[in-house]
């Protein structure tokens, strides 16, 4: 089928985009479009040409789907459809609504005109995929919309309104309706001069006009060093432009080439493409039918205003929705809707939120003293203290009062939500909703689904998690899910290599430097240590086979939380949250070696980043297995969006590919067998050890 629709209006040839839903640049459109521009060129009684989109959208873009592989090369490429339409005897107008992004906008900037309507947005987004614009955008734009205001665009990333350009030569109208009478009428004004003599305006052939070049170049040039360290997509694109300034539009438009490909060939872009495509499937649950509607969600209540319950609450009203925040104290709940209140006012005053705003979504706030008062919520969350039989009293107390149907959910970060479920009459309504700290800002959001869990119950969660914003991951139940459940692992390695000679300043300096934003021991003072040992205190006396951790046991038992105490695995300074390493640490790190006939060593920093990175590759293989996680993209997410894992890097099973699994492999096994090494730890994963003798990924690909 045609992705492309020809008609003729007056004189003026009309070419609509049909590739929905977003009529992506793919094989298929290009070749469908060089033929009818051949066919409108060739045709005597065609005088011009308007291109436009359907469905209400001009094009966002090529289609990164074909990025990295043939496709993306197959003729014709973007490249040679935009120099198409530089060398067009007759006007081109491109007609945009909607949006007009990535090479949807190169697209439109080698047309000689461009209309768009007022509620349109245009932009180049290419370097949230690690890329730059690689169809002319770097050469076009600064032609068009100045350099400063060309950079801005592409170092952004952002989609803006074409308002904005209204008075550059990047539009020759922006209008309210009749986008398509609008453009035709620029496509005959345009024809009509042509036949006087006037030639086809092009963007490459308007001049640059910067007085200091070199100077903007350069000031733009240390602003993204700073802010872009590991990305190199922003340096590309200043030199780009800064080569084509200075050497003109042909020769820039090959350097822009040549950066482009190198940048597609490296690693940082596909990370960032392999999130891009994770984000999209994570929504995607296999064996939840593509028609379950979900249930309807005009009223949310939240139990617990401590700082995780008024986190959850901001959510919701951000979003427009009713919250009835319970207290059973009254002092506690009057401090939940001062934290609340103080949030919004913080964003007041960062010009965030005006005040009018503010006060509409504290008006959808409505505090209770009582179970009752809640009886009528569509949705209610627990966020109550991590212990059992808390949440065993709660979620009696919820079956007894809530309305029939609806959703009961629980904030448990590692309890089992399948044994919560079971204390009620209606298991097929209670789900888990493993929001992170702080709650209102972390974009993190574990969806549990029970055994019981109703399909329809697992859609409204995913749907109120896009309502909200946060990137919802589906997880199955076992101790600590997805995310608790791996870094359980990751801590555990970093207190072994503790009590094998390293310091927790090194270990968490090392994985820093990879790119971790904080390493496992300054984010442990950070959330609470207290919280960890009474993990591990649960463990201990369930019977589970989990190693006792010595130190971090003791330091627990002397109070030493973290920063909320003023020491932790660091001493912390009054107003000060810069962590110094502890004497006193250091003392019980040293006894509990002296008491295990521990000989401490140097480990340097590439064993600290490969075992705790590896450690979570290993438990990440083991949910696979268990299809605790539905896929391998679906753990980088979790990692990426809520514990701090590089983002260049693409996530831990991303990046286990990309050091080929036979490697991750053998690494882990000569752990285990290194003197003192812990062999049954550092055996692979079935999975893992699969994937490894195949030459296989968990991800799709190495590169």
């Amino acid at each position: 089928m045609s992705q492309v629709d020809y008609s003729i209006r007056g004189r003026i040839a009309v070419i609509a985009f049909q590739a929905p839903p977003v009529n992506s640049l793919g094989f298929a459109l290009r070749d469908g479009l060089v033929s009818a521009l051949e066919r409108a060129s060739a045709d005597a009684a065609v005088d011009g040409i308007v291109l436009i989109g359907s469905n209400g959208t001009f094009s966002a873009g090529a289609d990164i789907r074909e990025f990295g592989g043939a496709a993306v090369r197959q003729g014709p490429t973007l490249w040679t459809l935009n120099s198409l339409l530089d060398s067009m005897p007759k006007p081109v107008v491109a007609a945009i609504e909607g949006v007009a992004l990535g090479g949807g906008l190169e697209l439109a900037m080698s047309c000689h005109h461009r209309v768009a309507l007022a509620t349109a947005k245009v932009g180049l987004p290419e370097v949230k995929l690690g890329l730059l614009p690689g169809a002319g955008g770097t050469q076009r734009l600064p032609r068009l919309i100045g350099i400063e205001n060309a950079l801005n665009v592409m170092l952004s990333g952002e989609p803006l309104s074409v308002g904005m350009f209204a008075k550059s030569p990047l539009f020759d109208a922006v209008v309210e309706t009749d986008l398509l009478g609008a453009a035709v009428k620029v496509a005959e004004t345009s024809a009509a001069a042509l036949k006087t003599g006037q030639a086809l305006p092009r963007a490459r052939d308007q001049r640059i006009r910067e007085p200091d070049l070199e100077a903007l170049m350069g000031f733009a040039r240390n602003t993204v060093k700073t802010a872009f360290k590991e990305y190199p997509a922003p340096l590309a694109i200043i030199d780009a432009v800064q080569f084509g300034a200075k050497n003109g539009f042909d020769a820039g438009q090959a350097e822009e080439g040549r950066l482009f490909k190198q940048l597609m060939d490296g690693t940082v872009s596909a990370a960032l493409r392999h999130i891009f495509f994770a984000e999209r499937a994570a929504s995607r649950i296999a064996d939840l039918p593509a028609d379950t509607k979900p249930r309807n969600v005009q009223q949310v209540a939240v139990i617990g205003a401590g700082t995780m319950g008024s986190g959850i609450s901001i959510n919701f009203l951000n979003a427009g929705i009713g919250v009835r925040l319970l207290e059973l104290n009254k002092e506690a709940l009057d401090r939940g809707v001062v934290r609340i209140r103080e949030v919004f006012e913080g964003q007041v005053k960062k010009g965030k939120l005006d005040v009018a705003k503010l006060e509409a979504r504290m008006a959808l706030l409505k505090p209770v003293l009582a179970y009752e008062d809640i009886g009528d919520a569509d949705l209610v969350i627990e966020a109550v203290f991590e212990e059992m039989s808390v949440k065993e009293q709660v979620f009696s107390k919820l079956d007894a009062v809530m309305k029939p149907g609806a959703i009961l959910a629980t904030n448990t970060s590692t309890l089992d939500v399948d044994h919560i479920a079971a204390i009620t009459q209606r298991p097929q309504d209670v789900i888990g909703l493993h929001f992170f700290s702080p709650a209102n800002i972390m974009k993190l959001l574990e969806v549990v689904r029970g055994a019981k869990t109703a399909p329809d119950v697992l859609a409204t969660a995913m749907a109120l998690a896009k309502k909200i914003k946060k990137t919802a991951v589906v997880s199955g139940v076992c101790d600590g899910f997805i995310g608790n459940r791996m870094v359980h692992q990751y801590v555990a390695q970093g207190m072994a290599m503790v009590d094998e000679g390293a310091s927790p300043e090194q270990v968490d300096k090392a994985i820093e430097k990879f790119g971790f934003a904080m390493g496992p021991f300054r984010m442990g003072d950070l959330a609470g240590n207290d919280i960890g040992w009474h993990i591990r205190k649960r463990q201990y006396a369930s019977g589970s086979h989990v190693k006792r951790q010595v130190v971090a046991d003791r330091l627990c038992e002397m109070g030493r939380f973290g920063q909320k105490t003023g020491n932790g695995w660091y001493d912390y300074k009054k107003g000060d949250r810069n962590a110094y390493p502890s004497s006193v640490v250091a003392g019980v790190i040293d006894e509990a070696r002296k008491a295990a006939g521990i000989t401490p060593r140097k480990i340097e920093p590439a064993e600290i980043v490969d075992r705790l990175v590896y450690a979570l590759v290993n438990e990440g293989a083991r949910i696979l297995e268990e299809k605790i996680a539905q896929r391998a993209s679906d753990i980088d997410l979790v990692y990426l969006t809520g514990y701090g894992f590089p983002i260049w890097r693409g996530g831990p099973m991303r990046y286990a590919d990309s050091q080929s699994l036979y490697e991750v492999a053998r690494r882990m096994r000569a752990f285990g067998a290194q003197p003192g090494g812990d062999a049954e730890f550092w055996t692979p994963a079935p999975l893992l050890a699969r994937l490894a003798a195949e030459g296989g990924s968990f991800t799709g690909g190495a590169a």
